[in-house]
């Protein structure tokens, strides 16, 4: 079979429901991407970890629209057109879209991702690159976290670092708070850790954070909040607590995490920009001094132990 997409560039307040009307109109799949892509005019649109954008749209849009190549494209965009309340059909162009092996063009997508020292995150269908090496076996998927994002490598590089150089870490507690993909409780299992737990409000999540933790042979415990709150490790306090979310519910979130380190215990956080890394440690203050540890592409990653007086030194250059 062959296909056409159909290519229209559009004001950013059209862009979602064109594209919703199209796909409704007889499109088979439709993107939103940014039309200033590769000039200077680009603007990198990112979702905060564990959601997506709030809108999926530049000021400059580019909708493609995948269509059979039999199919009567103008109607098709007339009809979406039509279904938003534009007045006349936009122009659009197409471009012929060779066959293709599609499980193969996407899988071909997906590479082996190295972070840290130590750790290579890689897809069931490629090998792995140092079989010596810290192997997390995790095909991407809905749950968020397979370590491409600055604030998950941040975890996961922080967790290597602090097993790494606290030899008594084997062996302890750690809560994964927002642990989508399972990947920062699979991590702290496979450093050492005995006793992991992970914590999701997304139930889709957990059940792929538990086929990810059964592929790589790892015994977590995952749960939503209320199944938590019930579990055995209902009250208990963790040697470390890691959360990636998002900074906004971190700052809600500061007693209740807080509260779930054990004295003496670690709290990272991520998922927080530079610029709000002030305001999310003010939100901690009360309960733990933290500090950065590292930064990546914009995205801090906070740390602190808890009856300290002051934050454990960010990581040095190099680390």
């Amino acid at each position: 079979m062959s296909w056409l997409e159909v290519v229209i560039e559009i004001a950013r307040e059209h862009a979602e429901g064109l594209s919703d009307a199209l796909m409704e109109a007889g499109a088979l799949s439709v993107s939103v991407e940014d039309a200033d892509e590769g000039t200077d005019a680009e603007k990198p649109l990112f979702g905060e970890p564990g959601m997506t954008p709030s809108e999926a749209a530049w000021d400059h849009s580019r909708v493609v629209a995948l269509t059979d190549e039999d199919a009567d494209q103008a109607a098709i965009v007339l009809d979406a057109a039509t279904a938003i309340g534009l007045k006349e059909a936009p122009g659009f162009t197409t471009r012929a879209v060779a066959d293709a092996d599609w499980v193969r063009l996407t899988q071909s997508q997906f590479e082996p991702i190295h972070i840290g020292k130590n750790i290579w995150v890689v897809p069931s269908w490629h090998e792995a690159p140092d079989p010596d090496a810290l192997i997390l076996e995790v095909d991407p998927g809905l749950a968020f976290g397979t370590g491409s994002h600055p604030t998950t490598r941040l975890c996961m590089e922080w967790l290597e670092a602090h097993f790494e150089s606290d030899a008594s870490a084997s062996g302890k507690s750690v809560l994964d708070y927002g642990c989508g993909s399972g990947i920062l409780a699979m991590v702290a299992k496979k450093l050492g850790a005995a006793d992991v737990t992970g914590v999701d409000i997304d139930e889709q999540a957990i059940e792929s954070a538990r086929l990810n933790a059964e592929r790589n042979r790892c015994t977590i415990d995952f749960y939503v909040p209320d199944d938590f709150v019930a579990s055995t490790h209902g009250s208990e306090r963790f040697d470390i607590v890691v959360a990636n979310i998002l900074s906004s519910p971190l700052k809600l979130m500061a007693p209740m995490l807080s509260g779930r380190v054990a004295p003496g215990g670690f709290l990272t956080l991520s998922g927080v920009l530079a610029r709000q890394a002030e305001e999310v440690a003010a939100a901690y203050a009360p309960f733990i001094k933290l500090g950065v540890w590292a930064e990546q592409d914009g995205w801090v990653a906070l740390h602190g132990q808890l009856g300290t007086e002051t934050a454990p030194p960010p990581r040095t250059t190099g680390a």
